[in-house]
């Protein structure tokens, strides 16, 4: 990709070595591994060989709509962005990193000229140049060039997979910073997908005494309990059960709610947590299931209770890889299946990631 880039597929030779290969996405539910031509190496940039790449929800959306919101892939596009490598080149100018150091890459480049940027809240840059959001490529692919500053280094214990999972670890653990979760916090999780579980272990991360999940799916709730959710409450996708889904949730509980994430994003979602959540307490939206909802605000608003949202995260690798490095959260159960990089293990890896079922994690290994 480097620097955002919207390279052509173009045949690329780097380094003596045969063509640079990326999986493209073409046209809806249309995958196809073609040559990617890399552009020139910065001063401050790195060329990294991707040796581990997961499958976010988002590419997944991308391929069987082409778009999310108002982002529209209008032309091929490489796609991918959940990655860790190796460094096989450094730009002059680049100091604290090396041929051969392990890293995980953060996806985002931001300006660092507009006002979002100066005040330290770069992920609302809106000159972002993000991996696989058109019409920028991302990251399955052989090799990327990306800057030396977004590429962080591997601590010896943690493998490249586990790097890979710095990026959803990352929307956990932002979502943590934004909702003040603490040790004197207990948190209502809602929705026990892959962003529910990781929000879960970051949670669980920053000192909260009591966590408590919902969902709609048995199996993703028995894995949430597997993983260190105190409690599991099953729930349904009708408004007519909320009340009384409400009070199990309470009930799980034992006591206040004192911060909820909301990790689904739909109006049900948003509304359970909203009128199970305790008078001045907090809500936090992470999930973008609906555009728009009806959500009981009013009531909230008379209890005192906060909401904010995320918009993917901002200086997260570092304490992400802590967390890692230290053994407070674990994400190698999340990864529940593994392919190749061939044609058809692309296409099979994107065909079990869309089908859900038991899939949480799928991680291609480059």
């Amino acid at each position: 990709m480097g620097k955002g880039g919207k390279g052509e597929a173009a045949p690329a030779v780097v380094a003596g070595e045969g063509e640079n290969m990326a999986a493209w996405l073409v046209a809806k539910d249309t995958l196809k591994i073609m040559p990617f031509k890399l552009p020139p190496l910065g001063p401050y940039d790195v060329r990294v060989r991707m040796k581990a790449v997961g499958i976010c929800g988002s590419d997944v959306h991308y391929l069987k709509e082409m778009r999310i919101a108002h982002f529209v892939v209008k032309e091929p596009m490489v796609i991918g962005h959940e990655c860790a490598g190796i460094i096989e080149e450094v730009g002059g100018g680049v100091k604290h990193l090396a041929v051969g150091d392990r890293v995980a890459l953060e996806p985002g480049i931001s300006c660092w000229r507009c006002r979002h940027c100066k005040g330290g809240r770069y992920n609302l840059c809106d000159d972002m140049k993000f991996f696989a959001t058109p019409p920028y490529h991302g990251s399955l692919a052989d090799q990327i060039v990306h800057p030396g500053d977004l590429c962080f280094k591997l601590p010896d214990n943690v493998s490249l997979e586990e790097g890979a999972m710095c990026e959803p670890l990352s929307v956990g653990v932002h979502a943590c910073r934004r909702a003040d979760v603490g040790a004197e916090k207990n948190v209502l999780i809602m929705g026990a997908g892959p962003i529910g579980l990781v929000t879960m272990l970051s949670a669980r991360a920053f000192g909260a005494p009591r966590i408590v999940i919902a969902d709609v799916d048995e199996h993703r709730l028995s894995v949430a309990k597997s993983l260190g959710a105190d409690a599991a409450v099953k729930v349904s996708t009708s408004t007519e059960d909320l009340a009384g889904e409400i009070e199990l949730i309470q009930a799980a509980m034992g006591g206040d709610i004192d911060v909820s994430l909301d990790c689904a994003g739909f109006s049900k979602t948003m509304s359970t947590a909203l009128e199970a959540t305790r008078p001045g307490g907090r809500v936090c939206l992470v999930g973008m299931g609906h555009n728009e909802m009806t959500v009981p605000l009013t009531s909230a608003a008379i209890r005192e209770v906060d909401v904010v949202g995320i918009f993917r995260y901002k200086d997260t690798w570092p304490l992400c890889l802590d967390f890692l490095r230290s053994g407070k959260i674990d994400v190698k159960p999340l990864i529940t299946h593994r392919f190749g990089f061939s044609q058809a293990e692309v296409e099979e890896a994107f065909e079990v990631s869309a089908r859900g079922r038991d899939a949480i994690k799928v991680m291609f290994n480059l």
